[in-house]
């Protein structure tokens, strides 16, 4: 009987040399990522594997344990990641490895275990408790091996084109980085963007980190309008791929057509770095508006479903009515505590 091992991604050298080398490795995978996410959160991410101490490997499936009093126990792959491929290749240690977490989730008293796969996959354990359906998302992604002229006629001619032309027109303001001046003014977008969405944000030591962490694979990427920032977006970017990440915004000047202009500035650049596809996230089956501007840029949409074992319990209507009372209460909180709420909260989402 095969043995299941386990091993530390962010110490062991192995980890890095096998994402290189593996076809289906995001930057999610890697340990800048990880790293950033045991700096804001304290998790302590941890890969399953058949290969053994000093073996090369040949497979992993990356966790991170969460532990909180909002949701439980659980193992999730990732929290904070839009998807996280297991990296195994053969059906038969598919099998050994989802076999071993299940029996650590009966073992350990786990809530339950989350995959996030990019694309689909059979476990092929018809005697087993299988992993079923979870949160189910629409996923956008763009080919950047056509010509950008090829790639810029594929636009939307009035929701894409003329909005870029516009913003050219505009003469706004375009500055990269990752310094601290520009996280502080894409920061300032978001909290204005996740207030109009009734959420806090994200805890600025999050980006902060992956700043620190991600190094060079990390842009932020901003227009200003007179001086005003207007626009940002947060890019990662890993071997071939570029990813859209975060985006921001002020409503006041949507007209001026600064966040059209940031993501052809994103395709121009990373062409120019050699990139193939440009991952653009996962998006709420319910947020139409997200889903149609995705879709004017010519990008391919495809479904992302999460995997859990046990099955999800379905969403009941008092859930929803917590979700709408909360929002409530964040739309009303002055931006101090609702960057506090922040800070508290998405330690415990995951």
């Amino acid at each position: 009987m095969t043995t299941i091992y386990t091993l530390d991604p962010l110490q062991d050298p192995r980890w890095s040399e096998f994402l290189q080398c593996h076809p289906a490795a995001s930057v999610f995978h890697t340990p800048g990522w990880l790293e950033a996410l045991h700096r804001t959160y304290g998790y302590e991410p941890i890969v399953f594997t058949t290969a053994s101490s000093g073996e090369e490997l040949k497979d992993g499936i990356v966790f991170c344990p969460v532990q909180n009093w909002l949701r439980g126990r659980r193992m999730v792959s990732l929290p904070f990641s839009d998807h996280c491929q297991p990296l195994v290749d053969t059906e038969a240690n598919l099998k050994l490895l989802l076999g071993a977490l299940r029996q650590n989730q009966e073992r350990d008293k786990w809530k339950y275990i989350e995959l996030r796969p990019l694309s689909s996959w059979k476990t092929g354990q018809e005697d087993q408790p299988a992993f079923a359906a979870g949160e189910e998302f629409s996923f956008h992604t763009l080919d950047l091996r056509p010509t950008l002229d090829t790639i810029f006629r594929n636009f939307h001619k009035s929701c894409v084109q003329r909005k870029i032309h516009r913003a050219e027109r505009e003469n706004l303001d375009y500055e990269t980085g990752r310094s601290e001046s520009i996280l502080a003014k894409f920061y300032r977008l978001l909290l204005l963007t996740r207030r109009r969405h009734q959420l806090p944000p994200q805890p600025m030591a999050w980006f902060r980190n992956l700043a620190d962490c991600l190094g060079d694979k990390l842009t932020v990427r901003l227009v200003s309008k007179d001086g005003q920032p207007i626009a940002s977006i947060l890019t990662l970017s890993f071997k071939n791929s570029l990813v859209y990440k975060y985006g921001c915004s002020d409503a006041r000047y949507h007209n001026l057509g600064g966040m059209p202009l940031l993501f052809w500035k994103t395709i121009q650049e990373g062409k120019a770095l050699g990139a193939h596809e440009f991952d653009l996230g996962r998006s709420d089956p319910d947020n139409a508006g997200l889903i149609a501007f995705k879709n004017h840029w010519g990008a391919s949409q495809s479904r992302l479903v999460y995997l859990r074992f046990p099955a999800p319990q379905p969403q009941t209507s008092r859930d929803s009515a917590r979700m709408r009372l909360a929002k409530q209460v964040f739309g009303r909180m002055p931006d101090s505590l609702l960057t506090t709420a922040g800070k508290f909260l998405y330690r415990h989402i995951g």
